[in-house]
């Protein structure tokens, strides 16, 4: 009897534990398939948001991650007489999972670096960002570098007997009295009273020099066809550069300017390396002056007339952004010199600085040969609608200002010579 019992006390048991293991099952299911549920929900709600807030990201994540021949295909399918000369590549599982992850979370598995550039200011690989605001800067307009939209490889070469300088090609300047705009009078004329004091000067050293890299840039209001690509061979901003060489020269700072054609100087010229051409023309500058310390390179930018001019005093003036580039590692030095340059210029012309911009590899050259030296900046003057008038402006306003900063720089060098 106690025997039947014991067997019956056992298989209750042995039932309960299976119902249990039952229960336990269903429930680990139902818990698994809840989360699963939660997480794909979280993912497709970051994809959304990731994909409406920036879309360009996940577009050249897409690019990145598939082969030139992927496309070909594409078109191929369209367009039935177009033959790639790709052939397609198939796609693998690391190629997909780079994709999705970098769609959805800007994270790029080929850079570390990125785990870290949406949580530490400045290291975002894909945005350029405001380091030092001006008056009413607006941070969601940044300075733009367009590609020319057509290139004549006949435009801008020279006549036979006028190849220019040794140096591959100084452009043809406008002559005075044509349609070059005048210089404004000198205010004031205290320089030409007698007991005026002498002007300090470097003499025969150039301590400043001027360049383009992207030499044939131009506006709007100055060319013939004004739905041309804004770019000249003639008249571009190498003129502004040569102003604001002539007026650091007025305030006895020497200058040595550029005004190198690249398209014509280089052979099979390529818009994407002229960062590359224009490092040559400052490493050549500073072998040949080791007295050269301030290095500008000046371009002209592409956003339009409402984000790049200011009235000062009932002028007009071709409003500048300084560049940085943070892939030089020393991009903090050419930094503070932007800085002495836009908070003089906020005090004496306020507004006409839109501030300090710093880019990444991700949305410029991010180098622009600031390595080369610690006061070295690029300047975006103006825009594709100022006119050459608001630029030669603001090239005078930074002649000035710069003037003064060397200036007051040589001092406290000189004081510290002698203590």
């Amino acid at each position: 009897m106690k025997r039947n019992i014991m067997l019956l006390d056992v298989g209750n048991g042995s039932r309960r534990l299976k119902q249990l293991l039952v229960t336990g099952r269903i429930f680990a299911l139902l818990s698994f398939s809840s989360m699963l549920f939660f997480v794909m929900l979280g993912i497709a709600g970051m994809a959304h948001q990731q994909s409406a807030a920036s879309p360009v990201n996940s577009m050249k994540g897409f690019a990145a991650s598939v082969s030139g021949g992927f496309f070909g295909d594409m078109l191929e399918m369209e367009m039935p007489a177009f033959q790639s000369s790709s052939r397609t590549e198939s796609f693998n599982s690391k190629q997909i999972s780079a994709l999705f992850l970098r769609a959805l979370t800007d994270i790029n598995p080929a850079d570390p670096k990125s785990l870290l550039a949406g949580e530490l200011p400045g290291m975002s690989a894909g945005d350029a960002f405001l380091i030092r605001k001006g008056i009413g800067t607006d941070t969601e307009v940044g300075p733009e570098d367009n590609a020319p939209i057509v290139h004549d490889p006949d435009e801008g070469k020279q006549e036979p007997g006028n190849e220019g300088e040794a140096d591959g090609g100084a452009q043809p300047q406008p002559t005075p009295g044509g349609d070059q705009p005048q210089e404004e009078p000198a205010e004031g004329g205290k320089d030409d009273e007698p007991d005026a004091p002498a002007k300090p000067t470097t003499g025969d050293r150039k301590v400043a020099f001027i360049y383009h890299s992207h030499n044939r840039e131009s506006w709007y209001p100055e060319l013939t066809d004004k739905n041309k690509d804004p770019n000249s061979a003639t008249k571009n901003i190498t003129l502004v550069g040569e102003r604001l060489a002539r007026k650091l020269e007025e305030n006895g700072v020497g200058a040595q300017h550029s005004d190198t054609d690249y398209p014509t100087a280089i052979r099979d010229y390529r818009w994407e390396l002229s960062y590359k051409y224009s490092m040559k023309t400052v490493k050549e500058a500073i072998a040949s002056s080791k007295d050269l310390k301030l290095f500008f390179d000046l371009h002209r930018d592409s956003q339009k007339r409402k984000y790049t001019t200011i009235e000062i005093d009932g002028k007009s003036y071709a409003q500048v952004y300084f560049i940085i580039g943070h892939k030089n590692p020393d991009w903090e030095k050419n930094e503070a010199f932007a800085t002495k340059i836009h908070e003089a210029l906020d005090k004496k012309y306020p507004g006409i600085s839109r501030g300090i911009w710093g880019k990444t590899a991700a949305s410029g050259n991010a180098e622009y040969n600031q390595s080369l030296a610690p006061e070295s900046v690029l300047i975006e003057v103006g825009g594709v609608d100022n006119t050459l008038a608001e630029s030669y402006r603001t090239a005078d306003a930074l002649a000035e200002v710069i003037s003064e900063i060397y200036w007051a720089d040589e001092k406290v060098s000189a004081k510290g010579t002698e203590s």
